[in-house]
């Protein structure tokens, strides 16, 4: 399992409220919680974004209230994996239940630059920033963790399994 696109790069303490604004939290809709995903610290975000293409941030990423919404948003604007120094012990659970890939690593998070090219391999937690060359190496996700992530989500792989 692999990812690989340009990254956009974001600092400590980003919260949920950041990452999809509460005025928003009144719609389920995945496609329109992407709209505003990061529109109050990057309100370039949902114009530049495509498919495939990486967050990277720093320390604690994801903090503030439990929202499930903020990693759909992400997800649903075409993020396919958020590096991070840390993440929020809710987040973090948050996203993998919603089958978005996440990976701790504080080196690559301190280094790799906004609009770099990245390259990421699950099965190893090898990120290589293809711009510099560089690798740094991540806490590769076990099966059953690939299995939710590539089932797109924890309910579609207990789904998948019966």
């Amino acid at each position: 399992m692999q990812a690989q696109g340009k990254v956009h790069k974001y600092g400590d303490n980003v919260d949920t409220d950041v990452i999809i604004p509460a005025r928003y939290l009144n719609t389920s809709s995945h496609a329109e919680l992407a709209a505003h995903c990061m529109e109050d610290i990057d309100a370039d975000f949902v114009k530049t974004v495509r498919e495939g293409e990486i967050m990277v941030a720093g320390k604690n990423f994801g903090c503030g209230s439990s929202r499930e919404h903020a990693p759909i948003a992400i997800k649903a604007s075409g993020i396919s994996c958020v590096i991070a120094s840390t993440f929020a012990r809710i987040f973090y659970r948050n996203a993998l239940n919603i089958g978005l890939a996440i990976l701790e690593c504080d080196e690559a998070a301190q280094e790799i630059q906004d609009g770099d090219e990245v390259k990421v391999d699950f099965d190893t937690g090898v990120i290589t920033d293809v711009t510099t060359g560089k690798t740094y190496q991540a806490q590769p996700f076990p099966p059953f963790i690939q299995n939710i992530i590539t089932s797109g989500g924890l309910l579609q792989s207990i789904r998948d399994r019966l």
